[in-house]
């Protein structure tokens, strides 16, 4: 056993860890990273305006919980989207630009970011 060293969570095989991110001990850091994932699967249907809408509501209550700094203006903006979503016709290429501003705009922040990217994929899907 390795008593100096620190190898923290591992997931292999089909485990995924999200929404979450460990680290302890005196020398423990953490390495967070979004990817782009995997397209959704022929039988996974893909959220409705409605639902991301939902998404954008939980991730604006998460935001403005958090210490970023400009937590206001995002939720605003993110707010903007949800205002577009409930159009008769949403404009998807605004709606894109919005996601991936959000998605820009949380890296440090593990679970806004795993939100964020979640509504990405979502709005990709429109």
């Amino acid at each position: 056993m390795d008593t100096h060293g620190n190898n923290g969570i591992s997931a292999s095989g089909g485990a995924r860890v999200s929404n979450a991110v460990v680290a302890s001990g005196s020398n423990a850091r953490v390495d967070f990273r979004v990817t782009e994932e995997r397209a959704p699967a022929a039988e996974e249907r893909p959220l409705t305006p409605r639902e991301i809408s939902e998404l954008l509501a939980r991730f604006i209550e998460d935001l403005r919980a958090s210490e970023h700094p400009d937590r206001e203006d995002l939720a605003e903006f993110a707010q903007d989207a949800r205002e577009e979503l409930a159009a008769p016709e949403p404009r998807t290429g605004k709606l894109r630009r919005v996601a991936r501003a959000l998605t820009e705009a949380v890296p440090g922040f593990a679970a806004l970011a795993s939100l964020a990217v979640t509504i990405e994929e979502a709005v990709r899907g429109l």
